[in-house]
């Protein structure tokens, strides 16, 4: 099983950048805008789209506010296995570490996910650093 872990600090308090990782059905306008297109909640599960065409359906696992830990597993599609968390930690005054780690099958598959997390990522870290 591949295993990606992807970290980033962010120029934001860890509040604020929890608040928008924990809006499950606005992903698109909060997070990573541009990177996520399109984002609607079906029950526990939200789809999205992202700006290459790729849809997922998503399955919520956990929400831990104390923790401001998320983990979702995504379902149907070319992946046959996947679990994914993201987490917040205070890193200073105003600053934040975002932990992304997914966990997949096939393993062929590691690269394009891989791509896909720094990607979001890097979007995620310019929407929440502006003014």
């Amino acid at each position: 099983m591949a295993s990606i872990h992807r970290e980033i600090r962010i120029d934001s308090g860890a509040d604020d950048v929890w608040a928008a990782v924990r809006d499950w059905g606005a992903p698109h306008k909060r997070l990573a805008p541009g990177f996520l297109v399109d984002s609607r909640v079906e029950g526990d599960a939200r789809i999205v789209t992202f700006a290459n065409g790729l849809v997922a359906r998503e399955l919520i696992v956990d929400v831990d506010d104390s923790a401001r830990r998320l983990v979702w597993a995504v379902v149907g599609g070319r992946l046959t296995h996947h679990n994914a968390s993201m987490q917040v930690f205070a890193d200073g005054q105003g600053r934040s570490r975002v932990v992304w780690v997914a966990d997949l099958l096939p393993n062929e598959l590691a690269g394009h996910v891989g791509g896909l997390i720094e990607q979001g990522l890097g979007v995620m870290k310019q929407t929440l650093e502006k003014p």
